[in-house]
């Protein structure tokens, strides 16, 4: 009886300890994110200058798919054949390699005995990255500097092509030939892993899976770790290649690549446009070098943009369409708006996340009016998806249109949308697609991105004040 009357006494003390009513600490202010650096490797070109000139002079880093393009090198000649005639897009979005200007270098990135647990999506992302940094003119030697910086880069699948040779030598019984480096060539956080190491940075070491909205969620989550006082630099986007054999067939027993323009591949991806038929795969990567505001302004950097909004939702509907009433998109889009600040009639420019699937880039419009309601149809909000030109780079599809809409932001120039020939019913005359290059002051630009398994995100870049 003693000893309960004991635990009885402590129990209420804990509970008039707990009862007790305490002053939350005042909320710090929440730290403002800049972007100092950038870089990209895309179809259109290795490097952000390559890409973006290209891009606003409207051509195309789409082409015919060849054998080559497969990935099949263990298998016979045949079956490579007989796999390429069965798969019925052809087109595909392919980084320009070689050592010419505006070429990725393989050799550089991929070739040496130190990178034979490097796939080429790793290799991009090392690619891009190196080109951020030095953009940034941040390559910190000092300990507390690293300490300080961390790496959020995503990807969307990986290396599937090192897992098919994989199940070939299971298939030929050649098990004991796999490479001890199969495991790390096919994680898709060995893309910040790498950097991490290459680079010396101790701070989050952070990768994103979240299909297309992967580069967009990348750089959303490294903002918030500069906020929330993680990190005061964050190396942060998205990486992939995944163009080969086994994920071109997933794609088209899922109808989802185009596949009308086979014999015209710079005409196939064409978002918001009447005769689109489904995207087509691309390859790249695209990295941002993200700064709290005073650290940026302290060491003399250049600012490109600041990150003023994130929004993220799920749609909560079906693992490859969004819902008819695009909520999902609508919810997101509003999120980043509210955490901007910004009244939507101060946003200029969109870059669409618009695929040039039927369904997809209607539903986008369509949200994007429910959004931005008169203003949309004012002619003042510029509005164009950048995948008529790159291709869908699926994981480095966020953090590439990210760039490109801090790009414009910089340089005055909403980017056009390729292959705009007879725009959907959804827009009215006030309300098209971009189909040039256009110049206009852009104050703010917001970045869509959206995934498989109804993942949406939302970014939004204005100037700096």
């Amino acid at each position: 009886m003693d000893a309960l009357r004991r635990i009885t006494r402590r129990q209420i003390g804990r509970r008039l300890l707990y009862s007790q009513s305490f002053d939350p600490p005042p909320a710090a202010p929440r730290r403002r994110v800049v972007v100092t650096g950038l870089g990209m490797v895309t179809p259109l070109g290795c490097g952000v200058e390559a890409t973006w000139r290209r891009l606003v002079e409207g051509q195309c880093g789409v082409r015919a798919l060849s054998l080559a393009d497969l990935k099949m090198d263990g298998f016979d000649e045949a079956t490579v054949m007989h796999t390429y005639e069965q798969l019925t897009s052809k087109v595909a979005a392919i980084v320009p390699c070689g050592k010419g200007e505006g070429q990725f270098d393989g050799e550089q990135w991929l070739q040496s005995k130190e990178h034979r647990s490097m796939a080429r999506f790793i290799a991009y992302a090392l690619c891009s990255t190196d080109e951020a940094l030095r953009d940034a003119n941040w390559l910190p030697v000092e300990p507390e500097k690293k300490e300080r910086t961390g790496v959020s880069i995503g990807g969307g699948i990986g290396s599937i092509s090192d897992i098919l040779d994989a199940a070939q030598m299971i298939c030929e019984k050649r098990l004991r030939r796999l490479s001890p480096f199969f495991i790390p060539r096919i994680l898709i956080n060995m893309a910040s892993g790498h950097v991490s190491m290459k680079y010396g940075f101790q701070g989050p070491n952070h990768a994103a899976v979240t299909a297309c909205a992967t580069g967009a969620h990348s750089i959303g989550d490294a903002t918030r770790m500069i906020q929330f006082g993680d990190a005061d630099v964050m190396v942060a986007g998205g990486t992939e290649s995944s163009i080969d054999a086994l994920s071109i067939a997933g794609f088209c027993r899922s109808r989802a690549l185009s596949t009308k323009y086979n014999s015209l591949p710079e005409e196939s991806s064409r978002p918001f446009d009447c005769d689109r038929d489904g995207f087509v795969i691309g390859e790249g990567s695209g990295v941002m070098v993200l700064e709290e505001l005073t650290h940026a302004k302290e060491r003399g950097a250049k600012i490109y943009a600041e990150v003023r909004g994130y929004g993220m939702s799920g749609d909560a509907y079906h693992i490859t369409q969004p819902h008819n009433d695009g909520k999902g998109a609508i919810l997101a889009m509003t999120r980043a708006l509210e955490q901007s600040g910004l009244h939507p009639s101060q946003i200029d420019y969109i870059n669409a996340h618009a695929t040039s699937t039927p369904l997809g880039d209607a539903i986008e419009g369509n949200a994007i009016k429910s959004v931005f309601s008169d203003h949309a149809t004012s002619g003042a909000l510029a509005l164009s998806s950048t995948k008529g030109a790159t291709g869908h780079l699926l994981g480095a599809a966020g953090s590439v249109e990210a760039i490109f809409s801090v790009l414009a932001l910089h340089h005055g120039v909403a980017p056009p949308t390729l292959n705009l020939v007879k725009p959907d019913p959804v827009f009215r005359e006030e309300f098209m697609p971009l189909s040039a290059s256009k110049k206009m002051q852009i104050r703010a630009a917001l970045s869509n991105s959206f995934g498989f398994g109804g993942t949406n995100a939302s970014l939004l870049f204005a100037c700096t004040t």
